[in-house]
């Protein structure tokens, strides 16, 4: 038995016992009532066990929708969707109708429910984002008679809802996408750039090197890989997005991968807060630490929630090289903003300790401490902010625009972030690069001096030649 089977029989047994009185103790002065009821009942049924065929709009434009299959989240949706609209149509049936005169009742259209409409009336709505190729910032529109009924198609004289507009739009989303696509890959080249030069800056000066520096560049190699995934993502994975039959393991896996670096960068940023709060708060400035609990805490744990959200995928979701938006995504993000939330409170203490107990002591100490906290301080609500904003999407079409460059921003862009502060800004990266910058030209400036000395003598050595032949001839010619 399918997944999507199993919960909507649940649905469908959690509310047995209200479908029950409903259906054998229907309201003795509404006989329509009690007729709706009964099919809604016997739909429900239906939809508990996942027989009932979902159709589509009878437009014939957008019949391919179900001819040419849907995903199986695709169908969850809108069986989904189907269902709880039935539940609407069962609990409306019992409640007097607000509006005095003829009315056209909820109804079910195949993709969407709309509300009981006065006649006369226009009704629209938000377009599903079931399909790819739909807006769903454009609207549907379905018109209610004089008498009370739903239009009809003027072709096919069937019941119709006008879904024009959401497919009518698509060249807009598809300059827009091609926009996002583009500010995506130039972040990430970026990003990717400037981790590759912080990378090699770490590893070619050695007096960087310490246990700090060890947890930048194990960070900074979690974000390369995570951008290197992303692009791959962008430029194939996404490409088979709708087509269930070319969905194959290996884009499944490069999924599963991007989620699990996702996770590293954050638990990589965790391990970074713990090292300084036991550095300053446990150890009191002590050096060494050991590093493998580093290591597994931030390239072992986050498979497990990595793990959990493949096989519930699997279960679940398992379509589109899980690339469409699901519930799911919480196995990811919870962790993820848990890492968040205990790191603030790391570097919080931190602060308070740096400030309270070493004024005084350890003042050079306090102070380098410090502008490491800070520099972590910076970063972590920049790296969270795309959490906060989450939950607030707009609903307007021009203010959405906005929030998806400002979210693309802060999440493709953090690579750059990243190596900027905790490198490019960094105290102790500066001072080598100015002193290894300054040796240099020394060492260029006195090679042009030896070279100038060498040209000198050079000149010196063969104008005394020159005029010790000269005297030669003039002493050979007087003679």
């Amino acid at each position: 038995m399918g997944t999507g089977k199993l919960r909507l029989k649940g649905l469908f047994l959690e509310n047995w016992p209200t479908l029950s009185y409903y259906f054998f103790f229907p309201a003795p002065e509404k006989i329509r009532a009690r007729m709706d009821l009964n099919c809604a009942t016997f739909l429900l049924v239906l939809c508990s066990f996942n027989k009932l065929l979902v159709a589509a709009s009878p437009e014939d434009n957008y019949q391919e929708h179900v001819n040419h299959g849907e995903p199986q989240s695709t169908r969850n949706q809108i069986t989904t969707a189907q269902y709880e609209c039935f539940q609407r149509i069962i609990r409306q049936s019992h409640r007097p109708s607000k509006t005095i005169g003829p009315v056209c009742n909820t109804t079910w259209d195949g993709w969407l429910c709309w509300d009981e409409t006065e006649a006369g009336l226009t009704t629209e709505q938000s377009c599903p984002d079931y399909f790819t190729d739909f807006d769903s910032n454009a609207v549907a529109s379905k018109v209610c008679s004089e008498t009370g009924e739903w239009g009809l198609h003027p072709d096919s004289k069937r019941t119709w809802t006008n879904f024009t507009n959401c497919k009518g739009s698509t060249t807009h989303h598809t300059a827009a996408a091609m926009s996002h696509f583009y500010l995506v890959m130039i972040g990430q080249g970026l990003s990717l750039v400037s981790l590759l030069v912080s990378l090699g800056i770490f590893f070619y000066f050695k007096s960087l090197s310490c246990q700090r520096i060890t947890l930048h560049k194990n960070l900074f190699l979690s974000f390369v890989l995570n951008s290197v995934i992303t692009v791959v993502l962008l430029n194939t994975v996404t490409e088979k997005q709708g087509h269930t039959s070319r969905d194959s393991a290996s884009c499944k896996l490069v999924m599963f991968v991007h989620m699990y670096l996702l996770s590293c960068n954050y638990f990589w940023m965790l391990c970074e807060g713990i090292y300084l709060h036991t550095l300053i708060v446990v150890a009191v400035f002590a050096e060494k630490q050991h590093l493998i609990w580093y290591f597994m805490l931030g390239w072992g744990f986050p498979l497990v929630p990595a793990v959990i959200y493949s096989i519930a995928r699997h279960f679940y979701y398992n379509d589109k090289c899980w690339v469409s938006p699901t519930s799911l995504l919480y196995i990811i993000h919870g962790p993820m903003c848990a890492a968040l939330v205990v790191n603030l409170f790391f570097l919080l203490n931190i602060v308070r300790i740096l400030i309270t107990k070493l004024r005084v002591t350890h003042q050079a100490e306090s102070s380098l401490y410090m502008r490491a906290v800070r520099a972590t301080l910076i970063l972590i609500p920049l790296l969270g902010i795309q959490f906060v904003l989450f939950p607030y999407k707009p609903q307007e079409h021009w203010a959405t625009e906005i929030y998806i460059y400002i979210m693309e921003i802060f999440m493709h862009y953090q690579g750059l972030l990243v190596s900027t502060i905790f490198c490019f800004f960094n105290g102790e990266v500066q001072s080598v690069l100015r002193r290894h910058w300054n040796q240099q030209r020394m060492q260029f400036a006195g090679t042009f001096a030896n070279a100038d000395f060498f040209r000198s003598a050079s000149y010196v050595a063969s104008s005394l030649t020159e005029v010790h032949r000269c005297y030669s001839i003039e002493s050979h010619t007087s003679t």
